[in-house]
């Protein structure tokens, strides 16, 4: 199986045989795939390493983070993960901060790309813009090229497709709407969430749905819409199906935010261990029920349509 390596700026060992991109790439999602194949294409025709140059944090967080901040679709490790299945050799994580921001877009290409990370061919999408003031661009790239002997390969609109895909788009769709399915779509993948199994009040194995509840793994990551969801769930690399609640659980009094996935046929202790949540469908929003008898049924008929969607999408 293809690894790809987790690198930080200040470890990253230069190799002038490199095929590189820049972005913050939130998602991985269907919008930059073509250029990240594009990539790794190039550095297989090249017999040279393939690296795709990424931050942390998001750069709008220090720029122009508003009153919330940015939330994330992708951790790091989740889009290590992601470019791992895509075929990239490096993914290098360049912190980001206001010194950083303040690189002019030759400064960023001769100083950290040229000079620590080392370049054969930089790929660049067509509407793409860097450095400070977003100044960098095509003819940026392409200049720098010709000046330090590398070259430039621009991925066009026709090339990326037509489908106007954005991260912020795919945030909306999810937090706003939590539809899973159109987010899925978008990303070409479904849509998951990394979580740390903590200790819970318990009620749900006192009603015969015990859940596992989850600390997201980063505080700005994306939550999905208030409500119940057919999930896939990956323990120690093994695959079960499940159900996700998300919300309040208005039916209990005093009841705090909760993600809690009650994993079908399992019955382990998982406490402390980080688990992958994959979202397949959204099956209601969240609802207060008159007391525990109904909320149980409610319960039964959920599980019921998760393995109804399930056994269609097996098929």
């Amino acid at each position: 199986m293809h690894k790809t390596e987790l690198i930080y700026l200040k470890d990253i060992e230069r190799v002038a045989n490199s095929v590189v991109t820049v972005g913050t790439f939130d998602g991985v999602h269907e919008g930059h795939k073509s250029l990240i194949n594009t990539v790794v294409e190039k550095a297989k025709k090249r017999d040279a390493r393939s690296v795709v140059i990424s931050f942390d944090p998001h750069p709008r967080d220090i720029i122009n983070p508003g009153t919330a901040g940015i939330k994330q679709l992708t951790t790091i490790r989740e889009r290590r993960e992601i470019l791992e299945d895509i075929g990239i050799d490096v993914l290098l994580i360049i912190p980001f901060d206001r010194d950083f921001s303040l690189l002019s877009s030759e400064e960023f290409v001769k100083n950290i790309v040229f000079e620590k990370i080392g370049v054969s061919e930089f790929v660049i999408g067509y509407d793409h813009h860097f450095g400070k003031d977003r100044s960098g661009s095509i003819e940026t790239i392409e200049n720098l090229g010709k000046e330090l002997g590398f070259e430039a390969y621009i991925v066009s609109k026709k090339e990326m497709g037509d489908m106007t895909v954005s991260s912020t788009l795919i945030r909306k769709v999810l937090a706003a709407e939590g539809d899973v399915q159109l987010a899925s779509s978008l990303l070409g993948r479904s849509y998951l969430l990394n979580g740390i199994v903590i200790h819970g009040d318990k009620r749900g194995r006192s009603i015969g749905f015990p859940t596992a509840n989850l600390k997201a793994e980063h505080p700005n990551k994306v939550i999905p819409k208030d409500g119940v969801y057919a999930v896939r769930v990956r323990v120690a690399d093994v695959w079960y199906q499940g159900m996700m609640n998300i919300g309040n659980r208005p039916t209990f009094e005093g009841a705090s935010k909760a993600l809690e996935v009650n994993i079908f046929e399992f019955d382990e202790d998982i406490y402390g261990q980080t688990i992958q949540v994959r979202f397949m469908q959204r099956l209601r929003g969240e609802k207060k029920f008159s007391g525990i008898d109904g909320l149980v049924e409610q319960l039964k008929q959920d599980q019921k349509d998760a393995l109804s969607i399930f056994s269609t999408l097996d098929q």
